[in-house]
């Protein structure tokens, strides 16, 4: 299963990048999909992940600032950030769950500059 991930960058404090990742359709109508960041020495984390039937949950740290959705004609997975702050500079990897099997996608880097 292969997972694309993109949208990555440089954006300043206080600003909004849109990341993307594109899933198989044989699995994006019934898998959990999910953003998950890391910074080097630090375990990965949940960002925000969304259900087939639309249901979200974020980290404490992004809500009210990002917002996940999914495009289901598409098979994409969406993560709309705001309001960025230096420390959510990370990588973040997008996820899929399915049937009870965790994919991962390369992992895109979001770098914000105070």
């Amino acid at each position: 299963v292969q997972l694309q991930a993109s949208g990555g960058g440089l954006v300043q404090a206080g600003g909004s990048r849109r990341l993307s990742c594109a899933a198989p359709r044989t699995i994006f109508t019934i898998a959990a999909m999910g953003w998950y960041r890391q910074v080097p020495g630090n375990q990965r984390e949940l960002v925000a992940i969304i259900t087939s039937a639309d249901t979200t949950d974020y980290a404490d740290s992004v809500k009210g600032r990002f917002t996940i959705s999914r495009d289901n004609a598409k098979n994409t997975v969406s993560l709309q950030m705001h309001s960025l702050k230096p420390e959510d500079t990370a990588v973040y990897y997008c996820n899929a769950i399915y049937r009870g099997v965790s994919y991962w996608g390369q992992g895109t880097l979001v770098t914000v500059s105070s």
